[in-house]
């Protein structure tokens, strides 16, 4: 068969040979028109041939694929693999026409085709690269493999099959065994590594990430050395890109997870819970006992009525055996408001819908400084959503500071500038009124 075509392919060589000569012209330039015009001719067909197969049998391809129910063939052709498949086709003849069309210049012909072999083994790598991608994106649709760091693991594929492509062409365009190359290679181990330090650091930390399942795409992280705050949309090679809560997006190197110190929220997410720990200043000077008119009028505070009765009880009998002078306050024991005010708190979170009974609950004091007695709120909402976390903690607090005022209590706030305006004219009409 191949004996056929190169007998026919000679005889339409000679045949416009023929042509151009009878004309008069010399047999040199025959040659080189003979030849122009069968690169014509040959460019004319592929690029015919090129169009039906894409616009005729691409199209019965794909829709022959979107009927069929599995999803690999239809990354397939998101990724292009028909496509580049086609390409090979005008290229292999393109391949097999080249000696034909240069009959006339065998020695050009090696060269030339040494080129269309060098668009061949990209083309095929090309091919091979889509069809990698292909998989990537059907392994993500999995679920067990949709949180793994997939594109850095196909970006270290894509590097190999450019090696190895690069490895073949150079070795086929200069004559020379492959274990030839990759011995160069070894000596220029040092210069490659200080180039792909990068990369190598990235495949590495990719690893890691992924085998201590320490960041998963859609996982919620803060980073503040690199300002990002917000969830990761992608974890490839050399970066890893987190789309901030304000929409903007921050890139971090993936080597960085490793390196450095980050916090994930994904444990508090799987939970169910979101910690509110905020605080707020009570002015130590309104702190004191309080007195039995004030108890009795505190009891109508429902929440509080049983705990105070039960205190009041406990209290008395306490005092009736261990105290000699009751009229002194500070003998024995006595109810305060800021005690009172924080059951309270307590009780309120307690009966809150809102808030996660199964983790810590608690009202507790932290240490006194020049602003007051800090009272922190330690408590969990019963669930993660951001906007909804906000709102529930703005109600409590809401709540909180609204009924301070009902165990005279006071918050501590710094004195602003209409403070020290209302004493200054205070002053000046104190002075004012006092007789000279």
């Amino acid at each position: 068969m191949d004996l056929i075509n190169d007998q026919i392919q000679s005889e339409i060589y000679k045949f416009g040979l023929n042509l151009w000569l009878q004309l008069g012209i010399n047999t040199q330039t025959a040659h080189i028109l003979n030849s122009i015009v069968l690169i014509i001719g040959l460019f004319l067909i592929l690029y015919a041939l090129d169009y039906v197969l894409r616009r005729v049998f691409m199209l019965i391809m794909i829709k022959t694929i979107r009927k069929s129910k599995t999803k690999i063939d239809d990354y397939l052709i998101r990724n292009g693999v028909l496509k580049n498949a086609i390409h090979l086709v005008p290229l292999w003849i393109a391949q097999q026409s080249i000696p034909f069309i240069f009959t006339g210049f065998p020695e050009s012909t090696s060269a030339i085709l040494k080129v269309t072999d060098v668009l061949f083994i990209f083309a095929i790598t090309i091919l091979l690269k889509s069809l990698a991608h292909s998989l990537k994106d059907y392994l993500k649709s999995k679920k067990s493999f949709s949180n793994k760091p997939l594109d850095s693991y196909f970006q270290v594929v894509s590097i190999i099959l450019y090696i190895i492509c690069f490895v073949i062409i150079f070795t086929h365009l200069r004559g020379v065994s492959p274990s030839t190359v990759l011995g160069a290679f070894g000596a220029a181990s040092a210069i490659i590594l200080l180039v792909f330090k990068d990369t190598i650091l990235g495949f590495v930390a990719s690893i890691q990430v992924s085998s201590n399942d320490m960041v998963r795409v859609g996982d919620w992280i803060e980073m503040t050395k690199y300002g990002a705050d917000g969830t990761v949309l992608e974890i490839n090679l050399s970066t890893v890109k987190v789309q901030n809560f304000d929409k903007t997006i921050t890139t971090i190197p993936t080597y960085a997870l490793i390196s450095d110190s980050f916090r994930n929220y994904r444990g508090m997410q799987k939970s169910g819970g979101r910690r509110i720990k905020r605080s707020i200043n009570i002015k130590m000077g309104s702190i004191r006992f309080l007195e039995a008119d004030e108890i009795e009028n505190l009891k109508r505070i429902k929440l509080l009525k049983s705990y105070i009765i039960e205190r009041q009880q406990e209290i008395a009998e306490y005092n009736r055996t261990h105290v000699d002078d009751p009229t002194m306050l500070v003998n024995g024991r006595r109810m305060t408001n800021i005690g009172l005010f924080r059951e309270y708190v307590n009780r309120y979170l307690l009966n809150n819908k809102n808030t996660h009974k199964q983790f810590h609950l608690m009202v507790r004091h932290l240490q006194p400084t020049e602003h007051g007695l800090p009272i922190e709120i330690y408590v969990f909402t019963n669930t993660t959503e951001w906007p909804k976390y906000e709102g529930i903690m703005a109600d409590i607090f809401d709540h909180i500071l609204a009924v301070i005022p009902y165990f005279n209590l006071e918050l501590f706030e710094l004195p602003s500038s209409t403070d020290f305006h209302d004493f200054l004219i205070a002053q000046h009409n104190e002075n004012k009124t006092q007789p000279e």
